[in-house]
C-alpha cells in the first residue's frame, strides 16, 4: 500500500494495547475536522486461560477491522513496566494485535506514549487529565466518565496517527 493511498483514507484505527483491556478507536478526518467513528475496550476475563484471552483480543479486533474497513493502524508502543509478568502479557497481546493488523493488510504506525501525548497536547509528559481535556477540545465533545482510560488512549493514538500521516 502506498503512502498516497493511506493519506487518502483519512480513517485509522487507534489501538492502546493491553492484556486485561485493549483500547480501540476508529477516527477519521474530513477536511480539518476530526471525529470518533467508534471506540470501545476489548476486555478479557481474568478467569479465562491466557490463550483464550489472547484469542478474544484477536477475534474482536479482526471483527472491528473488517466492519470499519480501515487500512491503517496506529498502535501505541510498549513502555517499560516494573512487573515483568505484566510486560510479558502485554507484549504477547501486542504481538497478536500486530499479527491481526498485518493479516488484514493494514499499514501499521507505532508511536510512543510520548509522541502521542506531544501530538495531542504539545507536551510529551502530559498527564491523562491533560490528554482528556485536549481530546474534548479537539473533538468538540465531552467524555464525562463514560470512557475508560484505555479507550481515551486509543482515541489519542488514532488522532496522533492521523497527524503523523499528514507529515509523511
Amino acid at each position: 500500500m502506498t503512502t498516497n493511498t493511506i493519506l487518502k483514507e483519512k480513517l485509522i484505527i487507534g489501538i492502546d494495547p493491553g492484556y486485561d483491556r485493549v483500547g480501540i478507536s476508529i477516527v477519521k478526518k474530513e477536511g480539518v475536522l476530526e471525529s470518533v467513528v467508534f471506540s470501545t475496550c476489548i476486555e478479557t476475563d481474568k478467569k479465562d486461560s491466557h490463550s483464550k484471552r489472547i484469542k478474544k483480543i484477536a477475534d474482536e479486533l479482526e471483527k472491528i477491522i473488517k466492519k470499519y474497513k480501515v487500512k491503517t493502524a496506529c498502535i501505541e508502543s510498549l513502555f517499560i513496566f516494573k512487573n515483568q509478568k505484566t510486560v510479558m502479557r502485554v507484549a504477547e497481546a501486542r504481538g497478536v494485535i500486530n499479527y491481526i493488523c498485518e493479516k488484514n493488510g493494514l499499514y501499521i504506525l507505532e508511536l510512543t506514549p510520548m509522541q502521542i501525548k506531544n501530538s495531542i497536547t504539545g507536551d510529551g509528559h502530559a498527564d491523562k487529565k491533560q490528554v482528556k481535556y485536549m481530546l474534548e477540545k479537539i473533538l468538540k465533545v465531552t467524555f464525562e466518565n463514560k470512557k475508560l482510560d484505555d479507550e481515551l488512549d486509543a482515541i489519542a493514538c488514532g488522532l496522533a496517527g492521523l497527524a503523523f500521516l499528514k507529515n509523511i
